[in-house]
């Protein structure tokens, strides 16, 4: 299951085969496996900005998850039972996961981030038995509880109250009985929630194999990790995949020291200190807060960084934030593309050459990728159709919960269709374009919005953007910019004619901003992706106005 190093990608891809063992179980292979041989070898550290970092052994990490384990099968857990996760990164978290893994049970990561509605309608859709949370968790769960007929169980990591139980009271309660349940790969073990950019969130349920279907498309962008010295860490709440699936539980399979970091939302500064602090070498950073880090000045005078690696995805990185990357941090991000439902499946990976500004990658070994259109037939290169990946694939999800309907409408044939717009070159590396409702239609072309918010962030005044079509009875549409400036700039017509320029200089004259409109913030998802759906609505509802007047 694990990349052997070569020096070519064809070879890399050709080589490759899955080892998938019939039985699997995600909690006994994070913790047990390397407790028995290794029990005081570091899996987490904990960075405190005012204290030295704390560490979780796997020996502490094994005793502390089976005995949460055996304290929620004593209350009544049973297989298949699902169990919430609202905490930001920390110890708790893969203890929590570790030890539902290992009592059969199905995790439902979900942010902390979340409003008591987002909370209530998935805990309510995945039927959720137990939630493990802590006092700010608490405070959302109370005037919804009883709106959930099937939570029975509170655990909070802040000790017991409000009808919770303490979790560290649960994970000092050893039961020399208890045996890890015996599950197979096939066997679910975590559903994680859509986005919901597109429309109500569904609940992607994932067998417990999906761990393993990670590996390939986790150590392509790490340069085959793990390499001596390695130690990791991301910005992303470890509730969403990028964090939970990119990061923590592939680096405790694989016994590479993984950094928490919790935070309410991204700083620059704050990022660069902590990564310089816990000598961080394999970074996953989200684009949106690369390019957050766009506005730190003097990087590598500022902070001693000893990065080897770092891996962007959840949405396209671009060609300014990958040169950038390269001037401003001395190494070249390795992009990497998925989806809740079927992720890590294309990469980059520089240290064999494979990165080209602009592209995502070339599909990660075990992985069959193609752009395919509307018949499941594959499009000619340069051609634009919707990125899918071919089933079977161990790292695809079962199907969505309770939504069979909506299941088969993923699939055409065997291709799992994800609903991204790209195109392949002549050489096979895939670029992504955007949403099939993200991407615009202006005078006859097709125009992804990613090109356009990175080159509107190159652009000094600019922090952050989002590229939207608005109804245009000449083009279509016309491209509108939504931006939100840096601080110390003011907005105005000028400053916007200047920003319009600056793209339409470096782009094309079809694809620079015809309209552009300052706004104080930038509606995000938890996962960190620009909900484009906000300004799209807003564009529409200010075309139909114009028309009206």
């Amino acid at each position: 299951m694990l990349l052997e190093r070569r020096d070519s990608y064809d070879s890399l891809y050709r080589d490759f085969r899955w080892q998938v063992p019939a039985r699997f179980n995600i909690g006994v292979a994070v913790s047990d496996a390397w407790a028995g041989r290794e029990p005081d070898r570091v899996a987490l550290i904990a960075h405190r900005s005012d204290a030295a970092p704390a560490t979780l052994t796997y020996g502490e990490l094994t005793r502390r998850s089976s005995a949460l384990a055996a304290s929620l099968v004593r209350r009544g857990l049973r297989r298949g039972d699902r169990v919430a996760i609202l905490l930001p990164q920390g110890f708790a978290v893969a203890i929590a996961h570790a030890a539902i893994y290992k009592a059969g049970a199905i995790a439902v990561p979900l942010a902390l981030l979340f409003g008591t509605e987002a909370l209530e309608y998935r805990l309510h859709a995945a039927g959720v038995r137990v939630v493990v949370t802590n006092a700010a968790g608490l405070v959302k769960l109370k005037p919804i509880a009883g709106r959930l007929p099937a939570l029975e169980l509170i655990v909070s990591t802040d000790g017991a109250e409000a009808g919770a139980l303490d979790f560290e009271a649960l994970c000092a309660s050893p039961d020399p009985d208890f045996a890890p349940a015996d599950t197979l790969a096939e066997d679910p073990a975590l559903m994680i929630f859509t986005s919901g950019t597109t429309g109500p969130p569904k609940g992607a349920l994932h067998a417990h194999r999906v761990l393993i279907g990670h590996m390939p498309g986790v150590q392509m962008p790490h340069e085959f990790l793990p390499q001596p010295g390695d130690k990791l860490w991301t910005p992303a709440d470890w509730a969403w995949a990028g964090g939970l699936l990119n990061i923590l539980l592939p680096g405790l399979l694989l016994g590479v020291p993984v950094v928490a970091g919790p935070a309410e939302k991204f700083d620059p500064e704050a990022a660069l200190a902590l990564v310089e602090r816990q000598g961080v070498r394999n970074a996953f950073v989200p684009p949106t807060a690369l390019r957050m880090l766009r506005s730190v000045t003097g990087i590598r005078r500022r902070f001693d960084l000893k990065l080897r690696t770092i891996g962007s995805g959840g949405e396209a990185l671009g060609r300014e934030t990958f040169e950038w990357g390269e001037a401003e941090l001395g190494l070249k991000i390795n992009e990497f593309y998925g989806q809740t439902e079927c992720n890590l499946v294309v990469s980059s990976c520089a240290v064999i050459g494979i990165s080209r500004a602009g592209a995502i990658g070339l599909p990660v070994p075990g992985h069959r990728v193609a752009v395919i259109d509307d018949e499941g037939r594959a499009v000619k290169p340069g051609e634009t159709g919707q990125i899918a990946v071919a089933r079977p694939d161990p790292v695809m999800f079962l199907e969505y919960w309770n939504n069979p309907e909506a299941t088969r409408k993923k699939f055409i044939g065997d291709w799992m269709t994800t609903g991204d717009q790209g195109s392949v070159d002549d050489d096979g590396y895939v670029t992504f374009f955007g949403r099939d409702d993200d991407v615009i239609t202006s005078a006859g072309y097709r125009i992804g919005p990613t090109e356009i918010e990175d080159c509107l962030t190159g652009h000094p005044a600019v922090a952050l953007a989002a590229a939207v079509g608005k109804p245009d009875p000449l083009r279509t549409e016309i491209v509108k910019a939504y931006v939100v400036l840096r601080d110390g700039f003011v907005p105005g017509e000028a400053l916007a004619a200047e920003i319009r320029d600056w793209v339409r200089t470096r782009l094309s004259a079809h694809e620079y901003p015809r309209e552009v409109t300052f706004v104080d913030s930038m509606p995000l998802t938890t996962t960190g992706k620009v909900i484009r759906r906000v300004f799209r609505d807003r564009a529409k509802i200010e075309a139909d106005e114009a028309a009206r007047a």
